[in-house]
């Protein structure tokens, strides 16, 4: 019996051990490989492992490997020798198997990726509140100022601002010429028009003058085209009819250009509006744009929301001239056409009047020789 049990504890012995290095190698296979995880995951890892447990998932074979190994019966146990190396063989399994249960744990935690607190309680689309407050201040230093046409006056400089005014001033003045010019205009062409067919109506110069409550309706320079040619006829009774009709013609364009100049006062200021409000605009762009690029300098930034404001409220100027020298440029040229319409007008009248008094100085001469044969042959 003796011979038998040693038997048995020597196979239990060989078969321990020929199968302790094959139970050893896959945990000493798990404890070398994940050597290599960088240090995010080493540092991870003590976190969130006491989340799984998958120790008792490899420690089961290697605790049920260990018994079915070694397996002695009851019988054998008390019966071990004194011999030191067979009784802790079974126990030398246990360890290795508890040593690659704990390697699996870290490489399983560490399969997935590591999130800050922060970021993973934070909405989606939510920013961070120490970003928006950086950038709010940033962002209203950039914003950009009133570009309305009274914000942009407003913020001008003062040179820019009294261009701007001058402009205004110009644009006022040249409607209010406008108005008040063409009023004129229109009522001295209709009355001129009105006498020069009311002379022509007329026998004569002193059907056309009459009395004087009928001179009183003479409400243009035509009545006075008249008048101007029946005076002369009266002073140069006498003499030679040519040198009257040079005379009277004389007096008769004196007056046209009297009426002309009259009725073209004003008009000039027109011309200079329009001939120099575009340069005094320019005179302000010039300026303003002076100032932004010294707004550039001073601020060391080319920034688009620093550079608009000064060269938009530059260029507001020049705007404000061509306004003030477009209209005032038309306006111009329409009563330049009127002036010269109601020139023709006079000039007509001048006409008639030299028609009259020509027929008038014929009729004279006719008469004269008319009474000179009477007399001849009365005698």
């Amino acid at each position: 019996m003796t011979t038998i049990r040693n038997v048995r504890q020597r196979a239990a012995l060989i078969a321990a051990l020929v199968l302790l290095p094959l139970i050893a190698h896959p945990a000493l296979a798990q404890d070398t490989a994940p050597a290599a995880p960088d240090a995010s995951s080493a540092v991870t890892a003590p976190e969130n492992a006491p989340a799984t447990s998958p120790a008792p998932a490899v420690s089961d074979p290697a605790a049920t490997a260990a018994p079915s190994v070694a397996e002695p019966s009851p019988a054998d146990v008390p019966a071990a020798t004194g011999d030191g190396a067979t009784a802790p063989a079974p126990e030398t399994a246990a360890p290795p198997a508890a040593e690659a249960a704990s390697p699996d744990a870290v490489p399983a935690d560490t399969a997935e990726p590591t999130v800050s607190p922060v970021d993973a309680d934070a909405p989606a689309g939510a920013t961070q509140p120490g970003v928006t407050e950086l950038a709010a201040p940033a962002r209203s230093e950039t914003l950009p100022h009133d570009l309305s046409p009274l914000g942009m006056f407003l913020a001008a400089d003062w040179v820019v601002k009294a261009v701007m005014i001058g402009l205004a001033f110009a644009s006022l003045v040249t409607w209010t010429i406008f108005v008040a010019k063409g009023i004129e205009i229109a009522f001295a062409k209709r009355r001129a028009s009105a006498d020069v067919r009311r002379l022509e109506r007329a026998p004569d110069l002193v059907g056309a003058i009459g009395d004087e409550r009928s001179a009183r309706r003479w409400r243009s320079p035509v009545g006075l085209l008249a008048k101007s040619a029946e005076a002369e006829r009266a002073r140069s009774a006498g003499l030679s009819d040519d040198g009257v009709k040079e005379r009277a013609q004389v007096a008769l364009s004196r007056i046209e250009s009297r009426g002309a100049r009259s009725i073209n006062r004003g008009t000039g200021v027109l011309a200079t509006i329009g001939s120099t409000a575009p340069f005094v605009g320019l005179f302000g762009t010039v300026w303003g744009i002076m100032n932004s690029f010294i707004g550039i300098s001073e601020a060391n930034t080319t920034n688009l929301a620093v550079v608009a404001p000064g060269i938009a409220e530059a260029l507001l100027a020049t705007a404000i001239g061509l306004v003030a020298a477009i209209p005032a440029v038309i306006i111009y040229n329409v009563f330049a056409r009127s002036i010269a319409g109601y020139r023709a007008i006079l000039s007509d009248g001048s006409a008639v009047v030299l028609q009259h008094l020509s027929r008038e100085l014929d009729q004279d001469r006719a008469g004269a020789r008319r009474a000179a044969r009477l007399a001849e042959a009365a005698e």
